[in-house]
């Protein structure tokens, strides 16, 4: 204090009245958010009892985060410290984001071993916008079904849902399925895949039948092979021939064979687990054992 009776105060008393240090307060006072209210004779800067108010209220909001400009419009009385802190808010949700892409992308390629190459491919992907992401799901989508109107609508609904767009506040998991499935669905031999069992679900199809026929038909193929499992019923016996007739009736049994295979491929298995992931669910069950069991029947009984 300045022995004049003003309770005026020097830089190394409100440092050594606040914790800071001199530097710091040096600095705000040149940057113009601690504006000295005069100065001493020997050319000092000297500060009053609501610089030191002020000093602390500097002191908060910058261990909140908030820059230089921000508390200078505060203290300036051009906005409030509550719409300073909405908008310092929405950064932050904005920088947790980022983070959490970076971290899942570098969880990845930790896990992988990636190479450089592979990293920035998997940055790229995982930085997309929303719009650049729905247009690499509908690119899919265009692909696998162009020209194949009696496929079942119910499957091209399915497929839009399981390439789920990734949340706008996603997990670490959230964000690292994503990178994969978005790899997978522009994998050409992947999209062949998926186009070669919407065509064989087109051919079965006539323009009458309903939509979620074919899912029916899986569901049944479950239940019935289910069924024969609990029972010990072996794939090559003559009671799976029964359920086979049961299931199939007179359809063209290496033709689902083919079919099966295809819907059975272990990338598809893969696309449905990250599915689940993107859209917050619990894995779907797989059902391997039941088509695994109608897969050996029909070649144990292949067409008489």
């Amino acid at each position: 204090m300045i022995d004049d009776g003003t309770e005026l105060f020097t830089i190394g008393e409100l440092a050594r009245s606040t914790g800071l240090t001199v530097r710091t307060i040096r600095y705000w006072s040149d940057e113009g958010v601690l504006t000295p209210v005069t100065r001493s004779a020997g050319g000092y800067r000297l500060y009053d009892a609501g610089s030191a108010a002020r000093l602390e209220l500097i002191r908060t909001l910058r261990e909140l985060g908030l820059g230089l400009d921000a508390v200078r419009r505060v203290l300036a009385g051009e906005t409030t410290v509550a719409q300073v802190a909405a908008a310092h808010v929405s950064a932050l949700d904005a920088q947790i984001s980022s983070l959490k892409v970076t971290r899942a992308v570098l969880s990845t390629v930790a896990r992988r071993g990636s190479t450089a190459e592979e990293m920035t491919l998997m940055n790229k992907l995982a930085r997309l916008s929303a719009a650049e992401r729905r247009r690499i799901v509908e690119e899919f989508l265009a692909e696998v079904f162009d020209g194949l109107d009696t496929a079942d609508p119910d499957i091209r609904t399915r497929l839009r849902f399981h390439a789920a767009h990734l949340p706008d506040d996603p997990t670490p998991e959230q964000v690292d399925a994503w990178v994969e499935l978005a790899e997978l669905i522009q994998d050409p031999e992947f999209r062949a895949l998926m186009r070669a069992m919407v065509e064989f679900n087109a051919a079965d199809r006539g323009p009458e039948v309903p939509a979620g026929t074919s899912l029916w038909f899986m569901s049944r193929l479950i239940q019935l092979a289910g069924e024969a499992l609990r029972e010990g019923t072996a794939p090559d016996s003559p009671e799976a021939d029964g359920v086979l007739r049961g299931l199939l009736g007179d359809a063209d049994r290496a033709a689902v064979l083919d079919r099966l295979t295809a819907a059975a491929n272990v990338r598809v298995a893969r696309y449905r687990e990250l599915s689940a992931v993107l859209n917050g669910l619990e894995p779907a069950a797989g059902y391997e054992r039941e088509f695994a069991w109608v897969v050996a029947a029909l070649r144990a009984h292949p067409d008489r």
